[in-house]
């Protein structure tokens, strides 16, 4: 029986442009609900279907700063206790972020298996996902680096692939010398390769004692283990964070742990998954993956169709109504809308690229902030006046503050509000408002075991979120 830990490493980068507008920059795909069979994200799945794996430990997290509380957010609602969450002051690519979680896994002494899982993959077959990796671990404790191939059923463009040396459909659950990585080909080559037999899509999960992944990132990039040594070495502890120390990760190289290890290595394995995975990196392959009307519609939210086929349709907040269209993909938040042809969706990228050269915020920003106290929405807003919808979470206070250019009003929507204005002292409930002006020092804190929402209307003649002088923050905010 096998009495060795495995601890989930989640890689939580990427900002998922191809599912823009839904997906951007400031809240990626991984933290999006998107599978229509369940309501949790794509990294609340990550971790939750491999419950029922022998002697699984806490998970560890990779993540950039930005999203830090979305991360923290999500892992409470699911009762999840990370081992640690690391911040990344900016993306290095898979090998340093790998590196520096082995480097963690080894600090207790210890040698786990490490599990390693990108925070945006999609897997139909949880069961049989987990019997896969309780058959790999062998050859993990064995000194192998194994990473895990899909057969493909479509010449895919969006994928790399893995060459095999023997035809892996002869060699059902067991691991198979690699014999090459190819990066994303185009269909003809794509085509060719999946007639033989012996090429698979990579999906990008790896499964490694840390130990080992260690001792080949030594051998084959030494320049990525110094700066992932001295950066782990200098961590910063925030609140439940651990900050990745700024200055040796700027000489850390930005590279893939396909190219930097296991291009390379002679430890690598490659163990086929047939277990429904996608990783979603569009919306053309969200499409195929979803359920269908009889015309070939996938739809979300408010939608409805008349002589349409073959249509991705998603609402966030308004009414959709399609009539007569063909093989598009139109999805609606409540900032953006977006039409395009559903096999020209690896374009998106492209577009969402130009749109910050025009320096066009919906690019990167939705008009939600997040916040270690909860979130906020803008409403809607004119030039000197703005409107938002602000979640404070249960026991959670807002920083003590002033602002020098706003006033502002708040109305109690649902919950209890327990607020703090200059030497004042109140406390609202439903239906019940407040005003705060100009310059006076005020905060607004939740203490109850419910969620509270208020709106908040501000007038001013700046209304920027850099409009604000803290005194007291529970979160070391400055």
């Amino acid at each position: 029986m096998n009495t060795n830990k495995i601890l989930p490493v989640i890689l939580c980068g990427g900002s998922g442009t191809r599912l823009w507008p839904l997906s951007r920059s400031s809240y990626p795909k991984q933290f999006l609900a998107l599978n229509e069979n369940s309501k949790n994200t794509f990294i609340q799945e990550t971790y939750e279907r491999l419950n029922g794996l022998k002697n699984l430990i806490k998970p560890l997290i990779i993540c950039n700063e930005e999203h830090r509380f979305i991360v923290a957010e999500q892992m409470r609602e699911k009762n999840i206790e990370p081992l640690s969450i690391f911040l990344e002051p900016f993306g290095r690519n898979t090998a340093p972020a790998i590196t520096i979680a082995a480097l963690r896994a080894l600090q207790d002494g210890q040698d786990p298996n490490l599990l390693i899982l990108s925070a945006d993959h999609f897997i139909k077959n949880n069961e049989k996902f987990r019997e896969i990796i309780e058959k790999a671990i062998q050859y993990s404790e064995n000194g192998s680096i194994v990473t895990f191939g899909v057969p493909p059923f479509s010449p895919e463009i969006g994928y790399g692939y893995i060459e095999t040396e023997d035809q892996f459909e002869a060699l059902p659950n067991s691991g198979i010398p690699i014999l090459r990585f190819v990066e994303k080909p185009d269909e003809d080559k794509a085509r060719e390769m999946i007639s033989t037999g012996r090429f698979l899509w990579n999906s990008g999960i790896f499964l490694s004692k840390a130990s080992v992944i260690i001792k080949e990132i030594k051998k084959f990039r030494p320049d990525v283990y110094k700066a992932c040594i001295n950066s782990f070495k200098g961590c910063q502890k925030d609140m439940n964070f651990s900050r990745i120390d700024i200055e040796p990760f700027l000489n850390c190289p930005n590279i893939s742990f396909d190219i930097a290890v296991m291009e390379k290595t002679k430890l690598g394995m490659v163990f086929p998954m047939e277990v429904g995975w996608s990783d979603v990196g569009s919306w053309n392959s969200l499409w195929k993956e979803s359920k269908k009307d009889k015309n070939g519609n996938s739809k979300f939210g408010k939608v409805i169709l008349d002589k349409t086929e073959n249509c991705f349709l998603l609402s966030s907040n308004r009414l959709i109504v399609a009539l007569g269209i063909k093989d598009l993909v139109v999805v609606e938040t409540n900032d953006a809308l977006f039409v395009g042809n559903r096999e020209s969706d690896q374009d998106v990228k492209k577009i969402v690229s130009n749109l910050k050269k025009q320096n066009i915020q919906e690019a990167n920003f939705h008009n939600k902030g997040f916040r270690p106290w909860g979130n906020y929405q803008s409403i809607e807003k004119g030039s000197n006046w703005q409107v938002k919808k602000i979640q404070v979470n249960p026991k959670c206070s807002l920083s003590l503050q002033k602002h020098n250019y706003r006033a502002e009003h708040w109305i109690v929507v649902s919950g209890e509000a327990f607020v703090e204005i200059d030497d004042k002292v109140q406390t609202l409930t439903e239906n019940q408002s407040t005003f705060i002006p100009l310059g006076s020092k005020h905060r607004l804190s939740n203490k109850t075991d419910k969620v509270l929402v208020i709106i908040e209307v501000q007038s001013g003649n700046y209304l920027g979120e850099d409009d604000i002088i803290r005194f007291e923050d529970n979160y070391g905010r400055k």
